[in-house]
């Protein structure tokens, strides 16, 4: 009977190292999947990224990536490719990450602008039960929205693997493409490259429902800041046919892996005592309109509630009066990842800096969600005419916090029904 080839493919990790623990029954977190891989891959599955593991181009998520790789490599992965996230890095960063990780990294269309030399191999070519499997990464430049790395070229993935795809299919008995690109993106390979056996896709709204079969090649594709991980298992012929498929959610009925525990509490130890960019108020002026500035500043929640006492009960009767508590339970009241959406104004030149150390405008307070209140409060305490007016809330305020992977399913009318607040009596300058 021919070999049957499993592989267990992960995207859009977006850091998650664990789940970031903002409320109970989070999904997700490469604590869980490692659990899961190892109760249930073999030795000869392939376990594949198809792309964007970084959170960003930040200095402090240029730090977790070299976490990230290890746990990677600590689960056994095959290969990483390099999604749209990644090469926001500059071609200096992703080369020194090609000398270090531990793990293999690939993308067969993303050059050196200067040289002209690809920054990562393009194929890895793993051997299973007697066959050869060539991998393929590649990403697409027509639909990245975010800002390419300093010093990076992408070429267009299908010139690429136009180039590649016949010579390897004379020396593998199957190609794997990982192609960080969006649905559209995954139809055009499929019908482009026959010789393709399975092609995984990564830049999506939600996860494979079902197996597609297109030209001669399965399409399958996951997101969701690695609440899920898919599972293909095709058995080997002329080509690799018959394919099976399931989606995993990585649920709270699988266990934390205290390795990859243990690497995220030693990216948050490192980020503690390191010098970020974000503790610099320097580089907020990059954004600054020039002879502009913020006609207010934040002041805390201390100097609001005074004057709107019902609100004040309301807030601190909720979660967001202690926020910042549950940052500190978790050791992760360092990490900029986690701070904006616990603290009022972080990321601003008036607002929570981490060298506080929670002592001030920590937690979720009024000017998290109404802005600085300088002026307001200014105005209010010296009689003067109140001119300053804050703008009006709606249910995109909240979801700058609560979305994705750091809230439950966020409903405006029901939210709201709980931290309902407003009508003080009317102050008076009389």
């Amino acid at each position: 009977m021919a070999p049957v080839l499993t592989v267990y493919f992960s995207g859009d990790t977006s850091g998650r190292l664990v789940p970031c623990g903002c409320f109970t029954g989070q999904l997700g977190g490469l604590t869980r999947l490692k659990t899961l891989l190892a109760a249930e891959s073999g030795p000869s599955d392939l376990k594949l990224d198809v792309g964007n593991a970084i959170a960003g181009p930040e200095d402090f998520q240029v730090i977790q990536y070299d976490y990230l790789l290890r746990a990677y490599a600590d689960m056994g992965y095959d290969a990483l490719n390099i999604g749209h996230r990644e090469a926001q890095l500059s071609a200096a960063q992703l080369k020194q990450f090609r000398k270090t990780s531990p793990v293999t990294l690939l993308s067969a269309n993303l050059f050196d602008q200067a040289s002209g030399e690809r920054i990562f191999d393009a194929v890895k070519m793993i051997e299973r039960d007697g066959r050869k499997i060539a991998v393929v990464g590649v990403l697409d430049a027509a639909c990245m929205t975010e800002e390419l790395g300093q010093g990076l070229r992408i070429a267009p993935m299908e010139s690429t693997l136009e180039e590649l795809l016949p010579g390897l299919r004379k020396e593998a008995d199957a190609i794997i493409i990982l192609a960080f690109t969006d649905e559209s993106g995954l139809d055009r390979l499929a019908q482009q490259f026959y010789e393709a056996s399975l092609i995984l896709g990564g830049k999506v709204t939600q996860p494979s429902q079902k197996l597609i079969k297109e030209n001669r090649s399965y399409i399958l594709y996951t997101a969701n800041e690695s609440r899920a991980i898919g599972v293909f298992r095709g058995r080997f012929g002329p080509r690799l046919e018959g394919g099976e498929f399931k989606m995993i959610m990585l649920d709270t009925n699988i266990g934390e892996d205290p390795a990859i525990a243990a690497l995220a509490a030693q990216y948050r130890d490192q980020i503690r005592s390191a010098h970020l960019g974000i503790d610099d108020l320097k580089h907020l002026e990059e954004n600054e309109v020039p002879g502009v500035r913020n006609a207010a500043r934040y002041v805390g929640t201390e100097a609001c509630i005074g004057c709107h006492p019902s609100a004040a009960k309301v807030w601190s009767q909720t979660a967001h009066s202690h926020a910042f508590a549950a940052l500190v339970a978790r050791k992760a009241d360092a990490d900029p990842n986690c701070i904006g959406c616990h603290t009022v104004g972080f990321g601003t030149d008036s607002g929570y800096e981490r060298q506080l150390n929670g002592a001030r405008l920590a937690s979720v307070g009024c000017e998290s969600c109404h802005g600085p209140g300088s002026l307001h409060v200014e105005q209010r305490r010296s009689l003067k005419e109140v001119t300053f007016k804050f703008r009006p809330l709606g249910a995109g305020d909240c979801k700058q916090c609560h979305h994705g992977e750091f809230s439950p399913p966020f409903d405006w009318d029901v939210s709201w029904g709980r931290i309902k607040h407003g009508g003080e009596p009317r102050y008076s300058n009389n």
